[in-house]
Parts: structure tokens; C-alpha cells; sequence
């Protein structure tokens, strides 16, 4: 049987950026032990039953498989998310707009809206820190919205509301914040074709317009469901900012602009609805 630190050492064998962390996700999954428990004891022997199942994660690992779908989880702004290949996996530079969304000046019991929820991973993140926001979350996928609902009750948090809506179709009321992570990769994008988006719903990444058309969708749909001087604040691609701001200004939105993700790339733009 192998130990510890001689499967640690296969991490060369695999593709991608951190392959070492994930030899470690992969362990820490098998094993149910902590990453500091692999340093602890680097000369700890697999049973039977865990090598096997490492070994086959290790295999399709190196198919490029994302080590979120091979173990289920995927940690965001520290909350252990449930994921499966319905949905994105919930990445570090979405946490961004959860950053800007907790500055804002929003009322103590803010009413705010996350569109194309998918794992929940925005919704939850903002009632994670903001326990009186009434916050719900729509995705047009109901295989999505029954993942964003098992996220609410693992992360203990049962308040946040999901329901099943085309963007804004089946939303009623008004927000004093929304926010989205929607596709804005164009169908003839390189990057489909390469690491974990391969992998991921096409439908949750690809739009039309050069990937901009759920974008613009949104904008222009939003100030019907925006309290006066409510917020909206968008995920896109680091080449979009221009033209969403452009968008956000042809909606009548102001105090307009943009955050750069962990890589220094624009990411984020938003705004503040006109009051009335």
C-alpha cells in the first residue's frame, strides 16, 4: 500500500496550475482527514479502500476532470458548497462582488436578489454576513435550484428563499440589491475548450453577442426591479467592462464602475438606479 507522502509525490503527473493542492483536496477526500493531517503524518498508509478510490479520482483528475466534481465540494468565502456538474463551480474572483456588495449603503433588512443562483454560492455568501437581509436566489436550471436549497441547509442557513425563474419571469417585488454571475463567454471562445470549463454546463457559460447578450438582458430589465437608488452588480468577462458600463448608463444607472479580480482584471461593474 502506499503511504502519504509517496502519493503527495505524484502530483507531477497531473495537468493544471496547482496540481499539488489538488493530490491534497484528493487525499484529505479519500482519507477524511485535514491537510495538516497529511503533513502530520507523511508515512500513513491508504487502506484497500481509499487507495482504490484515490486512485480513480487520480485518473480522472488527469483527464482534467475539476476536482470540485471529483469530490463534490467546492469552498466560497468560506462556506463548504455542494457542486455537481449542473452548475459552475464557484470560483475565488466572484468573491469580489460579494466584497463590493457588503460596502454598500443598504437598509438593515435590504431585500436583494441573486440571478442564475446555481450553487447559491452569492446568495449565501451575503446572508452569511448579513443574517437580516432577506436574500433569495433564481436559476432557470431546477436541478440547481435544488442544489442552492441542500447549500442553504448545509451552511445553516434555511432564510435564503430559491425558486426556479428565467431571470427576471417568474421574479416579483422590488430589490434594493441585485447581483449576477451570468454567461458572458462567446460561443467561439478558445477558453471552452481548455481546464475546467470543459467540463462545465454550456448554458451557464455561453451567450450570444459576443457573450454579452444576458448581460445587456439584465441591465436593461433591473431598474424595473430596483428600489429607488437600489444596486446592480454583474460578473463579466475582463473585456466587457467598457461595454457594460456603456449598458448601465443607457439604462439610466449612476455612481457606475468597475472591480478587478484577484489577477488584477476588470470583473465587476455596477451601479446605482436613478432615484425616481
Amino acid at each position: 500500500m502506499s503511504t502519504v507522502q509517496e502519493l503527495l509525490r505524484s502530483a507531477s503527473d497531473l495537468p493544471g496550475d496547482s496540481p499539488r493542492r489538488d493530490v491534497e483536496i484528493l487525499l484529505c477526500h479519500c482519507l477524511g482527514k485535514s491537510r495538516a493531517w497529511l503533513y502530520a503524518w507523511p508515512e500513513a498508509r491508504l487502506d484497500a479502500d481509499a487507495l482504490a478510490q484515490f486512485r480513480e479520482l487520480f485518473r480522472r483528475r488527469r483527464a482534467g476532470e475539476p476536482v470540485a466534481y471529483l469530490t463534490g465540494q467546492r469552498e466560497f468565502w468560506s462556506l463548504p458548497l455542494a457542486v455537481a456538474p449542473t452548475t459552475l463551480i464557484p470560483r475565488p474572483d466572484t468573491e469580489t462582488l460579494v466584497e463590493w456588495a457588503l460596502e454598500l449603503p443598504l437598509p438593515g433588512a435590504a431585500a436583494v436578489l441573486d440571478l442564475g443562483t446555481g450553487t447559491g454560492a452569492i446568495a449565501l455568501a451575503l446572508a452569511s454576513e448579513r443574517p437580516h437581509w432577506q436574500v433569495q436566489g433564481v436559476d432557470v436550471s431546477p436541478e440547481a435550484v435544488a442544489l442552492a436549497r441542500h447549500n442553504a441547509q448545509r451552511c445553516d442557513l434555511p432564510q435564503v428563499q430559491f425558486s426556479c425563474s428565467d431571470w427576471f419571469a417568474a421574479v416579483r417585488g422590488s430589490f434594493d440589491l441585485i447581483v449576477a454571475n451570468p454567461p458572458y463567454i462567446a460561443g467561439d471562445d478558445p477558453h471552452l475548450a481548455e481546464g475546467d470549463v470543459r467540463f462545465e454546463p454550456r448554458s451557464a457559460l455561453v451567450a450570444d453577442d459576443s457573450g454579452l447578450a444576458d448581460l445587456h438582458a439584465i441591465v436593461r430589465a433591473a431598474p424595473d426591479f430596483l428600489n429607488g437608488a437600489g444596486w446592480l452588480l454583474l460578473e463579466h468577462g475582463f473585456e466587457q467592462a467598457d461595454a457594460v458600463r456603456e449598458a448601465l448608463v443607457a439604462a439610466g444607472f449612476e455612481r457606475i464602475a468597475t472591480r478587478v479580480d484577484l489577477a488584477g482584471n476588470p470583473r465587476i461593474s455596477g451601479g446605482c438606479r436613478r432615484a425616481q
